[in-house]
């Protein structure tokens, strides 16, 4: 029983197994069958979209070719026409070449005509000279001479005529220019008319101070002047003592040591040194604050310590009663006007307008004129080269004077020529005076020189029959040009020529 179980769960085994073998061989027979109708399927479509790639291929290519044919037949068209076009030009550079080759002909051919002319000319020039030489009895090179000589008097008389009308109109535009620059320039600065003097006077207690200031036999005096290297002078004048010296800032010192001596009251060689050493210090400190306070005034700022000592000097040092640190500031403030009215730089026409004195400070010690001294001394302490050279030409010393340099001048010139700015004395406006009329009447064809207001005009009468109007003209400018090389004077020297003639005649 049991085997007969075992034999019928083998068979359902075995058939089991047969059915599933057959069921799976049928499944897959399905699977293979759907599988090859998408594979032809997709084969179908692959084929399909090939087709139309190719045919969008062909077309694209097609469109490709007849642009670029198109293209080419353009470029093709272009090319014919530059061709054409330079065909053209050559064309037309033939026939130009053969114009200038036929001309060129020409132009030789006139040349060698010119030539025979020209020859055939000089020929006959040359037989008129000599025909001329025998009619004139003169050779042609005197003759030249002669021409030359005649020629030249007439365009000297037509030059000087001109040169004349020509000054007079350009004077007359510069003076109105000039004259309204410096009017608005004058119109900023106020200045104090010169009072001071350059000796200096120390008033005394009584005459009693007078001799204990003397001293035993002069040595307190004595011992004074070599301290300070100044001339006490002890005259007459009650209550009065003078002190001079060639130094103002040793003059200065005399004086304050003076004045402390004489209110102390003890007056011997060992207290003047002590008093002579504290005011020189008291002057030294002085200098440097004085050269300061101008300096902020005038608006000059970043000067050398050294320089602001020099410019502080200028205090003490007078030029015809003109003290020379008011002038200073008074130039440059007028410098930087007149910078501000023509266009130019204000602050470097204010520097040098504050420093063109500077060298005077000096210039006792110094060989030289002040302003090439200044010029060297600010050229050392690194000041600016249009400063120095401003420095420099402000007197016209200088070998080349630019626009900084007539600026400080002008300034100069307003600052020093104004009524009252300076005193001159008596002695040297007579040796001026003369020393003007000598080099008028120096001069052929003078008759006598006149030195009116001042000094500040010259009238010279010429003889008429030596000197014709044209020669005044020129005779004007010779004898001015010899003031400005040998006479030094403020301001400016006005020169007239006067001709005059005259026509006498008697009734009898």
């Amino acid at each position: 029983m049991n085997e007969a179980w075992i034999v019928i769960a083998f068979a359902a085994l075995v058939v089991g197994w047969v059915a599933g073998s057959l069921y799976r061989d049928m499944t897959g027979s399905k699977k293979n069958r759907l599988a090859k109708e998408r594979a032809a399927e997709l084969v179908k479509e692959a084929e399909t979209r090939r087709k139309e790639t190719l045919l969008e291929a062909k077309e694209e290519a097609v469109r490709i070719r007849s642009e670029a044919e198109a293209e080419n037949r353009q470029r093709r068209s272009e090319i014919g026409r530059q061709e054409k076009k330079l065909a053209q030009k050559a064309e037309s550079l033939d026939r130009k070449i053969e114009s200038f080759e036929r001309r060129e002909r020409t132009l030789v051919q006139k040349e060698k005509e010119i030539e025979a002319s020209l020859s055939q000319a000089e020929k006959l020039k040359q037989e008129q000279r000599d025909q001329l030489e025998i009619v004139s009895g003169m050779s042609s090179a005197e003759a030249r001479a002669q021409l030359l000589s005649a020629v030249e008097s007439e365009m000297r008389d037509d030059l000087a005529q001109r040169m004349r009308q020509v000054e007079t109109q350009i004077k007359a535009e510069a003076d109105e220019k000039a004259r309204v620059i410096i009017a608005e320039a004058l119109q900023r600065c106020a200045s104090e008319v010169a009072t001071e003097a350059t000796v200096s006077v120390v008033a005394l207690p009584s005459d009693e101070m007078k001799g204990r200031l003397i001293g035993r036999e002069g040595r307190n005096i004595r011992a004074l002047e070599a301290a300070t290297g100044a001339d006490l002078i002890v005259d007459d004048t009650p209550e009065a003592v003078s002190i001079s010296c060639f130094d103002p800032v040793r003059r200065e010192i005399a004086r304050v040591a003076l004045e402390k001596l004489i209110l102390d009251g003890r007056i011997h060689p060992g207290r003047i040194e002590e008093m002579v050493e504290k005011a020189k210090r008291e002057v030294e400190a002085d200098i440097q604050t004085e050269g300061e306070k101008v300096a902020f005034k005038a608006g000059v700022v970043g000067l050398h310590p050294e320089i602001i000592g020099l410019l502080g000097r200028l205090k003490y040092r007078f030029s015809y009663g003109q003290n020379m640190l008011g002038h200073s500031l008074e130039v440059s403030q007028l410098s930087a006007a007149l910078a501000t009215d023509i266009g130019a730089n204000v602050n470097i026409a204010r520097t040098a307008g504050l420093l063109h004195d500077i060298g005077k400070a000096v210039d006792q010690d110094t060989e030289g004129p002040h302003a090439l001294i200044g010029a060297g001394i600010l050229k050392r302490l690194g000041v600016g080269l249009e400063i120095v050279n401003g420095v420099a030409g402000h007197h016209g010393e200088a070998d080349t004077v630019d626009v900084y340099g007539f600026i400080a001048s002008a300034a100069d010139a307003i600052s020093s020529a104004r009524p009252g700015a300076r005193m001159e004395s008596v002695e040297h406006y007579l040796k001026r005076v003369e020393t003007l009329e000598n080099i008028a009447s120096s001069f052929p064809g003078v008759e006598k020189s006149f030195a009116i207001q001042a000094g500040r005009e010259v009238r010279i009468l010429v003889k008429p029959n030596e000197i014709d109007d044209l020669a005044s003209l020129r005779l004007a400018r010779d004898i001015a040009r010899k003031v400005e090389e040998g006479l030094q004077y403020p301001g400016q020297i006005k020169v007239t020529v006067i001709r005059e003639t005259r026509s006498v005649d008697y009734a009898k």
